[in-house]
């Protein structure tokens, strides 16, 4: 629906409330917008295709200030394009999320004094389901408090009955394709959620721990090891040297004696050992590392593993019971009672892996997992993006995806936890392995088992694109909106996600990727730049500065800080400055409504306007034209900088006030400038919608009668330019803005009035004396006029009777010692500028700040020099 076909109101509404209270109009306005269907996607419609969908929040909580920074700038994308005319979607939906969601409801168990275990897994699962339901609902009513224009009618959860099809599907195609596999690795394992977990799901900081040097053999047989996890030397089965390392040749192929235990172990010879590190020897623990794994397949060492899944040591003997770290102290003990202890250190600190979720150290386990082998899949994902099928903005994010793509290990995608999608595999009573896509039948009876654990969360989310169109249905959706036009997400998932996305895409889609355009965001931070955290004292709950200053605000902050690809720090009191704005916006259209701004009828012709009225046009339509490159280019920092600009300066400011003088004139000008006022406030807020769409919805179907801006026509520039009343207008800003610098110079009130004579003829600036006295508050000079100053401004003199205002003598004096300091300044910038030594060493940013210190000293030096020139002699 365009706006030439939309209902009419009743007449416009020509007045508004004194002030804009946003909680009595936001809640009212998203459900009208909802409840008319405006943003619901057909499949069947003929407009072209316009498809995001939402990065899908986990169902383990309520957004924060992140989610409501990246739901903006969808929402601002997909509601200019609708206004654009395209049939568009954006897709809403939340993501299980396995263990976070499992964590959350053991917490909630453990508060009954059970375990999941207690209840067993059925039970589990439908209590997991229920706590779904209601975290769900929590953040469906937060997204409708940000405005987001989502299909609601399509919502969908990743373990809802389609997209357990979709996964079941994918899994058997890539099982039957042999790029599904089952093997014996080490793994990222937490001893506390008992499950495996990714590379990209390891958090790594920096602990103390303790580095110790240990002795293994005796006399010309023995070799010193360092390690930080004493306790894995119970699954030594090895010590490895450099093959090239002179001073172990003669031990290669000799057994040695394993402390503390009754085994001996082999020397061998390995290139993965660095002869300049440390001793040059490093011990071998294939089952609980993943260097010592290979260096174990390379030499058919055995994996000897001596913890089970708390980290709790197994092995039999006086060990056997004990938490690793209980073990590491009492080993290390026992060894230094045998005078195997050779150096220690503490606290050492180095970089130790963290679960993403618990926080709990990470322990490398020999596990059988299922895995993707993701060559294949990964190389079609990075050359996708080289060969142009998919742009990656900004561009500089390229290089950190393809580091990514190009260096992928198999992804291991089993996870041992109840709440997920089950792998569909059965393991028969004699060895066999069979599985089961969505149409199959799985095998039954006596000793027939499914395989209990669950898929990577991630698996699941990489199908988000095309599962959620109905895939592998061939649904009209699908048909419709699949490739997704862009993606905007985090960087911060660009490997968890995006890259999951790309594979699957290709490989189920035939070699069509998931969306033409990733856009890339930063994350939302404090305003001193730190990470927002309930630890740290500063997360922000989006909803409380919601209820306080309004969505609109919160939406247009979190905008104009969203530099592509850059983290956005935020405080309350930018939040505060956007609902000023929010008030700018209004009062100025009230002003317009009582002054009889009007979209009614056909601009009238130029001949009939004036400088003022061409001068605002120009800039609107140049406005409009720089707004729509800056979208498509994904700069929605600059994009609302220039609205907020043009809006506040321009129009509310500059235009508002120079057409005061005519509305009160009233007549045939003040009916123009009304029109012209009208289209302007029509078109601004057009482009504002996006950003904020409460209070530009509630002012432009006042303004225009009309029946909503979600679904009016998106702005086009007509092309008309003025460049001479632009010129025009300008010089007459300079005028203004100068004598208004020159009044407070002189500590004279805004509302002070001041006799003055303005020489304006010959100059562009006759037909707007009125303007100028009225915006200076300045006074026909009458009888006894004394020109006590005299200001030359951009070919005009504006004399002013200063006379019992100011003391000229003092005056004076503070102009001579600010010209006097900006004359310094001048030599300064202008001596280290004529250096050639220096700017042969100084930074550029540093040359550059220079210049600008130059430019700005000559500036203060004519403004101060025609003050001066303007005082009389005291």
């Amino acid at each position: 629906m365009t706006e030439n076909t939309q209902q009419q109101n009743s007449a416009p509404i020509t007045e508004l409330p004194t002030q804009y209270a946003p909680a009595e109009v936001e809640g009212t306005l998203y459900e009208r917008w909802v409840e008319r269907g405006y943003f619901s996607a057909d499949a069947a419609s003929e407009k072209p295709p316009y498809t995001v969908v939402i990065p899908p929040p986990n169902v383990t909580g309520s957004l924060h200030l992140g989610h409501a920074f990246e739901h903006t700038l969808i929402d601002a994308l997909t509601r200019r394009k609708r206004m654009q005319g395209f049939e568009t979607l954006w897709q809403p939906g939340m993501d299980h999320a396995g263990i976070a969601t499992q964590n959350v409801v053991e917490r909630e168990l453990a508060k009954e004094g059970k375990s999941r275990h207690d209840l067993g897994r059925e039970e589990f699962i439908e209590r997991v389901w229920k706590w779904k339901d209601e975290s769900g609902g929590q953040i469906s009513g937060q997204m409708r408090r940000m405005g987001d224009g989502v299909d609601w009618d399509r919502e969908r959860f990743t373990m809802d009955e389609g997209l357990s099809q979709s996964v079941q599907t994918i899994f058997k195609k890539l099982y039957d394709d042999e790029l599904i596999y089952r093997a014996e690795r080490i793994i990222n394992w937490c001893p506390r959620c008992l499950t495996a977990i990714s590379d990209i799901e390891v958090e790594y900081q920096d602990d103390d721990g303790e580095l110790v040097s240990l002795k293994y053999g005796d006399g010309d047989d023995t070799l010193v090891v360092a390690t930080t996890r004493a306790e894995t030397m119970l699954g030594d089965t090895a010590i490895a040297v450099h093959p090239d390392d002179e001073r172990y040749k003669h031990l290669v192929g000799k057994l040695i004696k394993l402390p503390l235990t009754d085994r001996s172990i082999p020397v061998v010879a390995d290139e993965h050992v660095d002869p300049e590190f440390g001793t040059g020897c490093v011990k071998v623990t294939p089952a609980h590392d993943p260097n010592d794994f290979e260096i174990g397949q390379r030499h058919d060492l055995p994996n000897i593993a001596v913890m089970d899944e708390h980290a709790v040591i197994t092995v039999p003997g006086p060990f056997q019971g004990l938490d690793r770290l209980e073990a590491r102290s009492a080993i290390v003990g026992a060894l230094r009672a045998e005078g195997r202890i050779v150096a220690e250190k503490r606290p050492y600190t180095h970089s130790v892996g963290h679960c993403s979720r618990c926080k709990t150290t990470i322990e490398p386990r020999l596990s059988m997992q299922w895995w993707v082998k993701v060559g294949p899949l990964a190389k079609a994902a990075g050359d996708a993006v080289r060969d142009g099928k998919v742009a990656i903005h900004p561009q500089e994010m390229e290089k950190r995806y393809f580091d990514w793509v190009d260096n992928l290990h198999d992804w291991c995608i089993s996870r041992q936890l109840w709440w997920g999608h089950r792998i569909p595999v059965w393991y028969g009573p004699n060895g066999e392995v069979v599985c089961v896509g969505p149409d199959d039948e799985a095998p039954t009876g006596e000793g027939w088992t499914q395989d209990s654990d669950v898929l990577d969360t991630w698996f699941s989310s990489g199908l988000w694109p095309f599962s959620t169109l109905g895939w592998p249905e061939e649904t009209d959706s699908l048909a419709k909106f699949y490739p997704n036009s862009v993606l905007v997400t985090g960087y911060d998932i660009l490997f968890f996600w995006v890259a999951r996305m790309m594979m699957f895409g290709l490989y189920a889609m035939d070699g069509t990727p998931p969306f033409h355009t990733i856009v890339l965001h930063g994350m939302v931070r404090d305003q001193f730049g730190k990470k927002m955290s309930k630890s740290f004292g500063n997360a922000v709950n989006p909803l409380d500065w919601m209820d306080k200053y309004g969505s609109d605000a919160v939406r247009f902050t979190l905008a104009r800080g969203a530099n592509p690809g850059v983290d956005v720090p935020i405080g309350e009191d930018w939040v505060q400055g956007s609902r000023n704005f929010a008030n700018k916006i209004w009062n100025a259209t009230r002003f317009a409504l009582m002054n009889g701004a009007t979209i009614e009828g056909d601009l009238p012709p130029v001949e009939q306007l004036s400088a003022t009225d061409r001068w605002i046009l120009s800039r609107l339509n140049a406005t409009v034209a720089e707004v729509d490159a800056l979208y498509d280019d994904y700069q929605f920092a600059k994009l609302s900088d220039a609205l907020f600009h043009f809006a506040w300066d321009e129009v509310f400011d500059w235009y508002v006030e120079l057409s005061k003088t005519t509305f009160m004139g009233g007549g045939e000008a003040a009916k123009v400038s009304g029109r012209v006022l009208g289209e302007v406030l029509d078109v601004t807020l057009r482009l504002l919608h996006p950003i904020v769409p409460f209070v530009t919805e509630t002012l432009w179907t006042t303004l225009t009668g009309r029946e909503s801006l979600v679904i009016a026509e998106w702005p086009s520039d007509s092309g008309f330019r003025d460049t001479g009343a632009e010129q025009e207008i300008e010089t007459l800003q300079q005028v203004i803005t100068e004598v208004r610098r020159f009044r407070a110079d002189q500590g004279l009130q805004p509302g002070q009035k001041v006799p003055a004579r303005l020489t304006l003829d010959g100059t562009a600036l006759a037909p707007h004396e009125a303007a100028i006295r009225q915006l200076l508050r300045l006074q026909p000079e009458g009888e006894g006029f004394a020109a006590t100053a005299t200001l030359p401004v951009s070919g005009a003199t504006v004399a002013l009777d200063l006379s019992g205002t100011i003391d000229v003598g003092a005056e004076r004096k503070r102009l001579a010692k600010d010209l006097a300091a900006a004359e310094k300044e001048k030599a300064q910038a202008t001596a280290k500028l004529g250096n050639e030594a220096f700017l042969a060493k100084a930074p550029d940013n540093v040359v550059d700040k220079i210049r600008g210190r130059l430019t700005k000293a000559d500036a203060d030096i004519s403004r101060l020099q025609a003050q001066l020139d303007g005082l009389p002699q005291a």
